[in-house]
This record gives structure tokens, sequence and C-alpha cells, in this order.
């Protein structure tokens, strides 16, 4: 089978490996699409998200949706041939905060497509990949696999506004417009927001904003700013947009920092979050918010316009490039079927 394999920074190869045949507990996908992520991006990139280092050759890829192929021995799970989402994590359910309803933060958990672990864990960018049965999920009836791949992703945007609290009636500030930053406003409008406001630096990430479902957008340039918001989500991961959220979120408001800012210490205004007596949360990946990201795309939430480009996985490297350029892309897909 083909699997697109990062070797280091720079060096991304689709390359032939071998499949593993499931085992006891344990289903083969044959996988139809996955989505690129910005950690793959850094893993292409940089050879590395964060503190994590690709240390030896890693499959990439953790947004993949498609077929049973097979299922290993003591499985009860979807028959061969049903189309399925895979769940990317598999944490360890024995520690404090899986027991407290923080599995997303499992500090045991293990992750498609991540070099945090060695040896590292393979991710989903392969044509055939064999994981746990719970991390399976046949799709909803109607549901097609170029909308339930963005399953993941959908997923993150909700954990972030459920970290935001009750966002009804309210005014709420995004800034960043990549792919998370506009699910984010299809989640929020779902969910009750009156208005979403979106920033970014960039045209073409703001007009997909509008077409998900902002009700306005702005330059991050613009001296007149985006206003004054009930709660902001800062997913652009960068110190600037941090600095809008807390200049910007009203007093004893709720800032939520969802995109990763770079590695190291990073200046923030902590006197204002101080005097204005400002709420920060974190919002790190999710858990039980696929399954509700799976429903809301079956129920036709708007989010079509987010995936902007498809490639085939022989094209990965021009694939990742053009991902990497958002000003024209925005979720590009890895055709791998």
């Amino acid at each position: 089978m083909l699997a697109c394999v990062v070797h280091g920074a720079g060096d991304l190869r689709v390359e032939n490996r071998a499949p593993v045949e499931p085992g006891e507990g344990e289903i083969a996908v044959d996988v139809s699409f996955g989505g690129i992520c910005g950690s793959d991006l850094h893993y292409y990139h940089r050879g590395a998200v964060g503190d994590f280092h690709v240390r030896e050759p890693l499959v990439l890829g953790h947004e993949v949706v498609g077929h049973v192929a097979a299922l290993g021995s003591d499985v009860d799970g979807p028959a061969a041939g049903t189309p399925v989402a895979v769940h990317p994590a598999t944490p360890c359910d024995d520690c404090p905060e899986c027991a407290g309803d923080h599995r997303n933060v499992c500090a045991d958990t293990r992750y498609l497509g991540s070099a945090a672990r060695l040896p590292h864990v393979h991710g989903g960018f392969a044509q055939r990949i064999t994981v746990p049965v719970a991390q399976v999920r046949a799709l909803p009836p109607g549901l097609e696999l170029e909308r339930a791949v963005l399953a993941e992703p959908l997923s993150v945007a909700l954990h972030a506004v459920r970290r935001a609290g009750d966002v009804t009636g309210r005014r709420v500030l995004v800034t960043g417009a990549g792919p998370i930053g506009c699910l984010l406003v299809a989640a929020l409008r779902r969910a009750g927001a009156a208005e979403v406001v979106v920033s970014d630096l960039l045209d073409a990430p703001l007009a997909l904003a509008s077409k998900v479902g902002a009700t306005s957008v702005v330059r991050a340039d613009d001296p007149a700013g985006p206003g004054e918001a009930d709660i902001a989500i800062e997913a652009s991961g960068s110190p600037a947009g941090l600095r809008t959220c807390l200049e910007r979120v009203r007093r004893a408001g709720r800032v939520v920092l969802l995109g990763l800012l770079p590695p190291g210490e990073v200046g923030f205004l902590g006197n204002v979050v101080v005097t204005r007596e400002l709420t920060l949360a974190g919002a790190f990946r999710f858990d039980r918010e696929f399954d509700e990201a799976l429903t809301l795309l079956a129920d036709g939430l708007p989010v079509d316009p987010v995936v902007t480009h498809t490639f085939p996985l022989e094209r990965a490297t021009e694939a990742f490039e053009v991902a990497g350029n958002r000003a024209v892309a925005s979720k590009v897909l890895l055709d791998l079927s």
C-alpha cells in the first residue's frame, strides 16, 4: 500500500509500506480521504510540532475517513464495507484526567500521526490503517465521506465552543480564519451566538468565514479593529491574535486559547487580564465532540466551503505546499482511494 511519510523537515515521501493486519480488538480501514492539518504542515516544514520532533519516519495524518476493510478477532464493530470515520485518539482510561471527563488531555494518549512518543504513532495517510475498534465510527446515513472528513477539525471547534461557555445571544470574536476558525464560525452560529466577528490578515480566509456564517469580518491590520466582544476565541496561533482577544473582549469577559502559540514563553497582557478580571481558558483537541460533529455534518451544517482543494495521494508534496498557502487554500484533502 502507499503511505505519506515524513522523514524530516522538507522531506515528505509517498512510499510503499506493508499493511498491518487487524489483531484482537482492532479494525482495518481502507482510507478514502484525509485532511491536511496544521500539525501535519509543521512536521513537513519544520520536522516538529512544538517540542515533538520527528526522530524516525512517520506516517502523517489524523483526519481520515474510509470503509471498513476487515475485523480482527473478538471485534463487535461495523461490518466490512461500512463507511466510517476514525477518531484519532486512544486515551488510557486509567488516569485522573480520563476519570474526570478530560480524556482529551490524558498524558498517556496515543494520537494518530504524532511524534510525541517513540516509537511514533503512525497516522492515517495510508491506503489501509489498523486501529482499535473504539476509534471507529460508522457514518450517519446519508453523510458522504467528503463531508465526514471534516469531523476531526469540527470536533476541535466544538470543544472550543464548549470551553467558551454559553454563547447564546453573545457577540463572539474569532481571531484567525483558517480551517478551524471557519469551522468555529459555523459551530458558534449553531450554538446560538448572535454575532460572530472574524479577524485575519488575509482577504481569502475572511471571505470563507463569511460564507460559513460570520456576521462580519475585519482585517487584523485595520486600525479600527473588530470592536468589543463578550467572548473571544484565539484560533490563529499568533501572539498578535492573543493580544487582540485580550484587548477586545469586554471587562469580565472570557478568552479561549485554541491556536497553538510559538514554542517557549510568549508575552501577553497580564495586567489587562488582572485589571479587567478576564477569564482565560485553554482548549486542546476534543473527546466526545467527535460524535456530535458527525451528527452536525449529517444534518447539513454549512461548512462545505472550507474544503478548497483535493489532491491524489501521489501528489502529496504538492498538496502540502498548497495547504501551506493561506492566500489560496483552506482545508486541503488527500484522496487515498
